[in-house]
């Protein structure tokens, strides 16, 4: 009987403290990384009053999500989401914005692809650091690629770039760019719906690749990127090849301080190490429960992080499709590779990244080495599908100085056709950013959604669709400008 009483209470103390703060609700997120934390800046910048306390919870220690960072013999490296592309302008102002440095990613190291018994290629490889000799090895890879590939490499940029400049669309101006209430109709504005209905393997196809570059090097990209093959839907293996080409970078600081940032210049009221547990709507607004026995109450509810894995209940239930995460095992190594692993007799044969075909043979994606200390001395990072045990480490290291091992939910297990859960859950203010993982993961299409949700609330909460006539704020032209490098 008493506990009845209580929840009554405090459904009554809830329901007063949202009623005297109705104009400007309290906006709960749930996750830090770049998807709550782009929500919350996004609500601060193109809003003035509509918004009151933004609250997010993260469930670790540190903020950032899946973007997180390792320590190696005292020496820091990506452990998470680790490359941008040049025209992820959303990371790039908010680099600029934060005054973050970026740190270009390395293009000259020689790379081979392994079957499992031979390279079946492998790129040429310098020791000398002049800009001459590398140059010159730097044009004959481009003459073993073109003699083995052939034009297939050029319609892969073509297709490649095709994808790109369909997805800059999502950087227009607020009067040429809807506010899109599912994914489909974002997709569908931006002409990138049907790739998620059909496997990158038929795109490629249908793009006059040829079988040998599909199995070899697209193949090789997509266990990379995104730990699959080729059967996954052709958005998502577009975004994966577009993570391939040149000019790739990295924040100097670690990626997650995008996230830190971000939260740090947006007015949020941070609770680290609070599991959300339960998401309940009551009467027209929100209480969040967590694992630390509070309750919060919230006008709108931000869901930023996939619910594919997480135990929240929410009541009244929500429905989403099923989805599988996929898990990446990330293995760290300092020490050395075995040359005889690869049946080659020295250390300087191996190319500095090893990807990997579609094979069971290879228990592994790929090996990359991400610092050289000494000629025998480096530190690499091994992706796989399955946790590497010692036995197998030491078959392919000859020398083992410190192992770390990290599980990540990376992505989603991409299949086509893509079904999509709503960005709104429950016709009211709950809303979910991560439905748009299903169309393509990374950390500029978690940002590009969070845009898209920030704006949704915001122009709900007018009650328009379209934001034109809505007053927003902005931060400085000078210190931010998402059209400015258009």
């Amino acid at each position: 009987m008493m506990k009845n009483i209580q929840s009554a209470i405090n459904v009554v103390v809830l329901s007063l403290v949202l009623i005297s703060t109705e104009s400007s609700p309290t906006v709960c997120i749930i996750g830090s990384g770049i998807s709550g934390s782009s929500v919350a800046h996004f609500l601060r910048s193109y809003s003035n009053s509509e918004i009151g306390t933004i609250r997010i919870f993260e469930r670790h220690g540190a903020v950032g999500g899946r973007m997180a960072t390792v320590t190696i013999s005292g020496e820091t490296f990506e452990a998470g989401a680790s490359i941008l592309h040049p025209k992820n302008y959303h990371a790039l102002n908010y680099t600029k914005y934060l005054n973050l440095s970026v740190r270009p990613s390395e293009s000259d190291s020689s790379f081979g692809i392994w079957d499992g018994r031979q390279f079946v290629f492998k790129t040429f490889t310098s020791q000398s650091k002049l800009p001459i000799f590398q140059s010159l090895v730097s044009f004959a890879n481009s003459i073993l690629f073109f003699f083995r590939y052939g034009f297939s490499l050029f319609r892969m940029n073509t297709f490649v770039e095709g994808t790109v400049d369909s997805f800059l669309k999502y950087y227009k101006s607020f009067e040429s760019r809807p506010v899109f209430e599912t994914v489909e109709e974002m997709l569908k504005w931006s002409g990138l719906y049907n790739m998620t209905k059909r496997t990158l393997q038929e795109e490629l196809l249908d793009a006059g690749l040829s079988p040998r570059l599909i199995q070899e090097l697209v193949t090789v990209i997509t266990r990379i990127n995104y730990g699959q093959s080729v059967s996954i839907s052709g958005l998502a293996g577009a975004v994966s090849l577009a993570g391939s080409t040149e000019g790739l970078w990295s924040v100097e600081e670690g990626n997650q301080q995008m996230a830190a940032r971000l939260i740090n210049h947006s007015d949020v009221k941070l609770h680290l190490n609070e599991e959300v547990k339960s998401v309940s709507f009551l009467g027209g607004n929100y209480q969040l429960n967590t694992m630390k026995g509070k309750s919060y109450p919230c006008g709108i509810t931000v869901v930023a992080t996939p619910l594919d894995e997480l135990n929240i209940h929410f009541l009244p239930e929500i429905s989403i499709p099923e989805r599988k995460l996929q898990h990446t095992f990330t293995t760290f190594v300092r020490g050395l590779l075995n040359p005889a692993y690869f049946a080659l007799g020295s250390i300087s044969d191996i190319p500095q990244l090893v990807g990997t075909v579609e094979t069971p043979d290879v228990p592994f994606s790929s090996i990359s080495v991400i610092k050289e200390h000494k000629h025998n001395d480096m530190t690499y990072k091994v992706f796989s599908r399955r946790s590497l045990d010692d036995a197998l480490l030491d078959q392919i290291f000859s020398v083992r100085n410190e192992t770390v091992r990290i599980d990540w939910a990376a992505y989603p297990h991409y299949h086509a056709p893509e079904v999509f859960a709503p960005f709104i859950l429950d016709g009211q203010h709950l809303y979910y950013v991560n439905a748009f993982e299903n169309a393509a993961s990374t950390m500029e299409t978690s940002a590009v959604a969070g845009e898209n949700i920030a704006r949704l609330i915001l122009s709900r909460l007018a009650g328009q669709k379209h934001l034109s006539s809505v007053k927003l704020e902005s931060f400085g032209d000078d210190a931010y400008d998402v059209h400015a490098d258009l």
